[in-house]
């Protein structure tokens, strides 16, 4: 098996231009921003010329039970000779609820004749930096925001995001809309009476006594 680490991303140019050393930052927009990387864990498996050899279909699957896989990992077969071990292991892939993603990406070393290539693709992100303390002692007259500030909500989206390369590409959008269904909400809020149609309500007496 074969591993290999790419940087994707870092989601703002703002880490570029303030460093740690703690300088000031009269923005909103945090020091330290989420990072995210790509891991790319290959498997060959040698067929028969058509399909999985005998006893491969067991390591792949083994192999990819050792992953752990999990939403948001991307499956990849990369087969120069277009055999039938391609379905093999979409079968073994969709146990895990995951479809074959297409093209394949490029990868480190040729692929042996009579071999295909499995490659697991996982995306991770993280704060480096957090927690920031370099600007968190003495009197602030700069109108800087903190340089810890942003680091729990930043730290906590990288944890909890399930497709960490949404913070890199989004979602896209639905290709076609209906204009009657975007148009319910805008006619209800027009249609809607006023909230001071009905006058004010007179405020109620309350009585008291004392001496």
């Amino acid at each position: 098996m074969m591993h290999k680490q790419h940087t994707i991303l870092l989601l703002t140019g703002l880490a570029a231009v303030l460093s740690a050393c703690g300088p000031a930052n009269r923005s909103v927009e945090s020091i330290n921003q989420p990072v995210v990387s790509r891991a790319d864990y290959i498997f060959d498996a040698a067929t028969d010329g058509t399909y999985l050899a005998a006893g491969e279909h067991q390591r792949v699957a083994g192999w990819l039970a050792s992953l752990r896989l999990s939403y948001g990992d991307r499956i990849y077969v990369d087969d120069p000779a277009g055999t039938a071990a391609r379905n093999q292991i979409a079968s073994e892939a969709g146990r895990y609820g995951i479809l074959l993603s297409d093209p394949a990406p490029v990868t480190a070393g040729a692929i042996a004749p009579g071999t295909v290539r499995v490659i697991v693709s996982r995306m991770k992100a993280h704060v480096p930096g957090c927690p920031n303390y370099s600007r968190m002692s003495g009197t602030e007259f700069e109108a800087s925001t903190s340089s810890n500030f942003g680091c729990a909500t930043n730290s906590n989206l990288a944890a909890m995001v399930a497709r960490p390369e949404d913070l890199v590409r989004g979602q896209p959008g639905a290709e076609t809309a209906d204009p009657a269904t975007n148009y319910k909400a805008i006619d209800t809020l027009r249609k809607a009476n006023p909230t001071g149609a009905g006058g004010l309500q007179e405020a109620g007496k309350t009585g008291g006594g004392g001496n």
